[in-house]
């Protein structure tokens, strides 16, 4: 008797059958792996660039602000407001003459004439009279519109001494005439203020100006703050606070002196109230 002994085998077809659909599953495998990649890739990038944005707007902002502090501080050294408002009188925040290209830290260039042709008309080219003086959405006083004037303008590190502040950023603090006069010349402050409470026959605009500062910065960040400022009945509040700023500036200079002096003697120095100086 002969005894027939049959071993199963897998076929060919069939074991290319397995590693066919092995392969499929490697691929779908791969190509998940590959869309969560990209998508947390795009994720992060996403999230940076919103950062950065974020922290460009909110520095651009602060760089206005501090353009205006810097800048009032001359302003309340200047006691003939005209003398700002037909350009002749300038803060010590100044980079050359009020006019022509300054190049910003990320290598772009900011051309002042458009800067200020562009706050006064809204166009890059010179503004004309008529430009001055038109009605539009933007400025709809008509004669009293204000004709504004290049009063500080400089990196922002400038601000502070050297070393004090480090920021990309560019500013510029213009000065005008308060739209709410009524004697139709932007280039001088009007007569005549109110007494309180009376608006008819008198000048609302007299003694008050409009200030406009505007920052610059890398990937064409641009803020603009404008304000308004009033004369007050005494010069108490300016004298005041500007002796306060000079003070300590005056503090400032004299730790650096003393930083730079190894080995100086330092005397007892205290405020006095009635004459407000060192003793």
């Amino acid at each position: 008797m002969k005894t027939t002994h049959e071993h199963s085998r897998p076929s060919h077809h069939a074991a290319r059958s397995e590693r066919g659909i092995a392969l499929i599953i490697a691929l779908m495998a791969m190509t998940l792996m590959i869309a969560l990649g990209t998508a947390l890739i795009l994720t992060t990038v996403t999230e940076t660039k919103i950062t950065t944005n974020f922290r460009n707007n909110s520095e651009s902002l602060y760089a206005a602000d501090a353009g205006l502090e810097r800048a009032l501080d001359d302003l309340l050294t200047i006691p003939d407001w005209n003398n700002l408002l037909n350009g002749n009188s300038k803060s010590a925040l100044v980079d050359g003459a009020p006019t022509g290209m300054r190049t910003l830290a990320d290598g772009t260039v900011l051309n002042l004439d458009e800067v200020l042709s562009m706050a006064n008309c809204q166009k890059v080219t010179p503004c004309s009279g008529a430009d001055l003086q038109a009605v539009t959405i933007e400025r709809p006083w008509g004669l009293n519109n204000p004709q504004w004037q290049l009063f500080a303008y400089g990196k922002l590190n400038d601000i502070m001494p050297q070393g004090g502040i480090n920021s990309p950023y560019y500013v510029v603090v213009m000065v005008g005439d308060d739209p709410s006069e009524n004697d139709g010349d932007p280039l001088h402050d009007g007569v005549a203020p109110c007494p309180a409470g009376q608006i008819v026959g008198c000048n609302p605009g007299s003694g008050v100006l409009s200030m406009r500062a505007e920052a610059f910065g890398p990937r064409g960040n641009h803020k603009v703050i404008e304000l308004t400022i009033a004369r007050t009945d005494t010069t108490e509040l300016e004298r005041g606070y500007t002796g306060q700023r000079g003070q300590d500036e005056q503090n400032r200079r004299a730790r650096k002196a003393a930083v730079q002096s190894p080995g100086k003697a330092l005397t007892n120095q205290s405020l006095t109230l009635a004459g407000g100086g060192i003793s």
